[in-house]
């Protein structure tokens, strides 16, 4: 954990990996397939949230093989207790305020907008809507996958997120269009 006792990138993809099969017992490939997927759902493709082995998980004790050994047969995971301790204490840590170094670099994107000439201007204002949307279809893509009964809470917090990237898209969609 960062000294603020907030997740790192690393202890994120464990909380998601160890709360998915806390759940149930899953092959290996299912597990890591699950995980892949939403953690690039939510946060998009990014290496460092995606280089934590879910091989490394078994290696620490966090999960166990049911039947065969691993990652090389495919075999079915399970949590064990030392797991259940370690995603007690990783949903409990806090989370870090304000750290989302995208805020910034949009705010200062904006702050400066106005020393770009009128097409870098709207060459921006496209740009960052561009990203939006990205973002957008990764959640709502997320957001057809929860079917579960017990995904309700994270489907609500979807639909928020959803609801607050298109008031931003059309937002910036405005904007651009009275430069």
């Amino acid at each position: 954990m960062f000294a603020d006792n907030t997740l790192t990138p690393k202890e994120a993809v464990r909380l998601c990996a160890l709360g998915t099969i806390a759940r149930q017992p899953m092959l290996y490939s299912d597990l890591a397939g699950a995980v892949r997927h939403f953690i690039s759902g939510v946060a998009g493709p990014q290496l460092e949230l995606m280089g934590t082995s879910i091989e490394l998980l078994r290696y620490e004790g966090l999960v166990e093989a049911v039947n065969g050994a691993g990652m090389e047969d495919d075999a079915l995971l399970a949590l064990t207790d030392t797991g259940r301790r370690e995603f007690v204490a990783l949903m409990g840590a806090r989370v870090r305020p304000g750290s989302d170094l995208t805020k910034l670099i949009i705010a200062l994107k904006m702050r400066f907008l106005p020393l770009l000439d009128p097409t870098g201007r709207r060459t921006l204002t496209e740009s960052l809507a561009a990203g939006v949307e990205t973002e957008l279809a990764r959640l709502i893509d997320l957001r057809g996958a929860c079917t579960d009964d017990d995904e309700v809470a994270l489907a609500a917090w979807l639909d928020n997120e959803i609801a607050i990237l298109e008031s931003r898209l059309g937002w910036l969609e405005r904007f651009s269009a009275n430069l």
